[in-house]
């Protein structure tokens, strides 16, 4: 779905173990098609092409009354139900047809406000944090790496362990190797080096005990 094929899921999967062999931190990593529907932008977009074009007909009631009468072929002057009949319909057909354009997730997802789409990339991460890695270490040492490509974000969330270790700023770099990547196409490449730089800062902060086993999946998760 995602576009990774199998040697690049081999390629995280050996960073992964790669990084762990070094650290108590415990890797995951998700690749998702997106993070949202954004059904709720659909739905404000099409109101709002729908108000715009309620404010054009009341700007020049006129030249639409001529439109009408012309399209009834000039029989008779509609009177005012007809005119707000008209209105209605037209206003519905609008709403409509915005809904329809929007229906293309590519064009819905690029007209959502980079803030907004930023909020849903991190609320999915973290939801997919506490499922898959919160808590389900011994030493609280679970990490998330979240790719969301249709909008082309990254996020990384950490157990206690790990922030109690590492401030949220260190992650930067691998952030930005990972986004750098991503936008080249490189999807499996751009993972591979999020969780090669993300295993250099947990060696610093948490390094790997004796003893130490792997609790968490290294493979690449698809979404």
């Amino acid at each position: 779905m995602v576009g990774v094929d199998e040697a690049g899921r081999q390629l995280v999967s050996d960073a992964v173990r790669a990084a762990e062999g070094e650290t108590s931190g415990e890797i995951v990593t998700i690749v998702a098609e997106q993070s949202d529907k954004y059904h709720d932008a659909a739905i404000q977009y099409a109101v709002l092409v729908m108000f715009l074009a309620l404010a054009v007909y009341a700007s020049f009631p006129a030249f639409y009354e001529r439109l009408i009468v012309a399209a009834t072929g000039g029989w008779d002057i509609p009177d005012t139900r007809t005119l707000l009949f008209v209105v209605m319909i037209a206003l519905a057909l609008k709403y409509l047809g915005t809904r329809l354009i929007l229906a293309w997730m590519p064009l819905r997802v690029w007209l959502v406000p980079k803030a907004t789409k930023r909020r849903r990339v991190r609320r999915r991460a973290v939801d997919l944090f506490k499922v898959g890695a919160e808590a389900r270490t011994t030493g609280r040492t679970g990490i998330l790496i979240y790719l969301s490509l249709r909008e082309r974000m990254a996020e990384i969330v950490a157990d206690d362990a790990i922030h109690a270790r590492v401030p949220e700023e260190r992650w930067g770099e691998a952030m930005a190797a990972l986004v750098g990547e991503v936008g080249q196409g490189r999807v499996a490449e751009g993972m591979a080096a999020a969780v090669t730089q993300v295993g250099a800062i947990l060696r610093e902060g948490l390094p790997r005990l004796q003893g130490d086993v792997n609790e968490l999946p290294d493979r690449l998760i698809e979404l």
